[in-house]
């Protein structure tokens, strides 16, 4: 038998099984534990509890069943919707939310354009516009109130200047207090706006510009048409970010206005914690219910897009 007739002897390789897919990665599921257990039993506890004893008529920490003499069903809810203040609350969230978003989107991205540029002492700039959003919303809150007052802020010192006509009174005015928070949220916010839509435009490739260039796309055009399409999951993440946080809004009220004049500055998380903590607690509990139904229908839809489309890929 010659040699290309001798049959082939194969040597038997073990071949290592994969894990049990509940033993990936247990190092990381290990070290995530705690913080799901926190999660679990703070976060997702504290809103049953909360969603639960906002059906109770309890005004302090109930003692009781929940579902004993004290459950009143959705009477809260209902009485929540019925109170002024919690209606003007609502109408000021609904014109200072979009205002902020708008401005800040408009402001930030215009700022990112602007430092993408390669522009000489770029990171003094950068720490100028980002210097704002690392100071806490109260300090922002009382800056503000001691500018915009009439008896010694920008409105006294332009009268002084000579301008004496020169009125610049919104925050004693019931019809335009709103606005001026809108002024200090963009102030402090845009920054943050700025930084994100910045790393975005840094992380387009130079070849696009290049491509523009070569067909003549006026430069407007080519931010309209392609670079902001391509910011979308920067815009997106950044929309949440901000849109929760315009929900949560409340020491920047507390701080620059307190609610007035009246009652024409307050803010659903001012109803909450007055509620909550001083007159009545599930009538606040069923206003923080309606707070966090809000911010989950931001986040919630955005989290299933972002996360669902990227399972599908």
């Amino acid at each position: 038998m010659t040699d290309m007739a001798k049959p082939v002897a194969f040597e038997a390789v073990d071949v290592e099984r994969p894990p049990l897919r509940i033993f990936r990665h247990a190092a990381a599921k290990i070290a995530t534990t705690p913080m799901m257990l926190t999660v679990i039993f703070v976060f997702i506890g504290g809103t049953i509890w909360t969603m639960v004893y906002s059906l109770t008529a309890s005004r302090v920490l109930p003692a009781r069943d929940p579902f004993g003499k004290d459950f009143v069903g959705l009477v809260q809810y209902v009485r929540l919707f019925q109170s002024e203040r919690w209606l003007i609350s609502v109408k000021n969230l609904g014109i200072f939310g979009p205002l902020t978003l708008l401005f800040m989107f408009v402001v930030g991205f215009l700022l990112a354009v602007f430092m993408d540029q390669k522009i000489r002492f770029e990171n003094t700039f950068r720490t100028i516009f980002l210097y704002p959003f690392a100071l806490s919303f109260v300090i922002t809150g009382l800056v503000w109130q001691w500018m915009l007052n009439p008896a010694f802020g920008l409105q006294k010192s332009v009268r002084d200047v000579g301008w004496t006509s020169f009125s610049f009174d919104w925050i004693a005015n019931r019809q335009l207090v709103v606005y001026t928070l809108v002024i200090a949220a963009v102030w402090q916010g845009t920054g943050l706006v700025m930084a994100l839509m910045l790393a975005g435009l840094r992380g387009i490739d130079d070849e696009i510009w290049r491509a523009s260039r070569v067909d003549g796309i006026p430069r407007w055009k080519t931010y309209l048409y392609i670079v902001i399409p391509m910011l979308r999951p920067v815009v997106v993440t950044a929309l949440v970010i901000v849109a929760a946080g315009i929900v949560r809004t409340y020491d920047l009220v507390v701080a620059m206005t307190g609610g007035g004049p009246g009652l024409s500055s307050q803010f659903p998380t001012l109803y909450v914690y007055e509620f909550m903590f001083v007159s009545n607690l599930s009538q606040g509990l069923a206003a923080s219910t309606v707070m966090l139904i809000t911010v989950a229908i931001i986040v919630v839809p955005w989290a299933f897009f972002e996360f669902g489309r990227r399972r599908t890929r």
